[in-house]
């Protein structure tokens, strides 16, 4: 089945199968891109590398390495003085962080046209290393005349000033060589859009159908089968206006499972 909601699904938000969601993402738009683009253009998936910890990246906790077995006594040196006996401790490791995201490349040159980054909650954290990383890759793109489509499907986290706080969700287009940022405010009720992913000239903008792509992860990722859609939906809470009607949305979406399953076998 479909999801319940006719555009981004809130329960997909939940930090714990984010990060499924975001590769399917990722694969699910190169698939849709790369045909329309070929031969002039290529789509690479790279990735951003940054070590992070549960001070900047909330998100991201710190592994714990379980503590060796103590060591035996310590055997002294004959006319060597013993050395003495060290405490044995947890330690913290800081893991490393992988985010991808897309390139589109030009076949010819192999330069980045666009870049297309889809946000996880670690890019989200203010002042974070995932920011961090994330902005100054931004910076870097920019300044050599590249694109960057920024898709931010995640509800919780911080938004720049120009796009806090005026949509559930936001996809921003930055082009170094236009004034200002372009913009798609979507609220939770709406579809994804069709948003546009520069190329250069002499070629158009090339269509991103943001829904077709949720859509397909949605259905092969079988998340139907997989969220419990009983539960709460994960925070922040919505407004009131918005929790009843997606309340609602659950609760038909639930009525037409049952009723597609059939009566139970004899």
């Amino acid at each position: 089945m479909p999801s319940p909601f006719p555009g981004m699904d809130p329960y997909l938000e939940d930090p714990t199968l984010w990060p499924d969601v975001h590769h399917g993402l990722i694969e699910a738009i190169r698939a849709q891109l790369a045909p329309v683009l070929a031969p002039h253009f290529y789509v690479r998936v790279e990735q951003r590398v940054y070590i992070t910890s549960p001070v900047d990246d909330p998100g991201y906790p710190a592994l714990i390495l379980s503590a060796p077995p103590e060591p035996e006594a310590p055997v002294g040196w004959p006319g060597r003085p013993a050395m003495a006996r060290p405490t044995v401790v947890e330690a913290l490791v800081e893991p490393e962080i992988r985010d991808a995201y897309l390139e589109i490349r030009d076949a010819r040159t192999h330069q980045v046209v666009t870049a297309i980054e889809v946000l996880s909650p670690a890019n989200k954290v203010k002042g974070s290393r995932g920011q961090q990383a994330m902005q100054e890759k931004r910076r870097l793109l920019l300044q050599g005349g590249a694109n960057w489509l920024e898709i931010d499907l995640l509800r919780a986290g911080s938004r720049p000033e120009p796009l806090a706080g005026r949509s559930d969700y936001v996809v921003a287009l930055y082009r170094p060589q236009h004034p200002g940022l372009l913009v798609w405010f979507i609220d939770l009720r709406d579809p994804l859009p069709v948003v546009a992913v520069p190329l250069r000239p002499p070629f158009p903008d090339a269509p991103l159908d943001l829904q077709k792509a949720l859509d397909e992860v949605y259905e092969r990722a079988r998340y139907a089968e997989q969220i419990d859609y009983t539960g709460p939906i994960p925070p922040p809470p919505l407004p009131p206006a918005d929790a009843q009607w997606a309340q609602a949305q659950v609760r038909r979406w639930l009525a037409q499972r049952t009723m597609h399953a059939g009566p139970p076998a004899p």
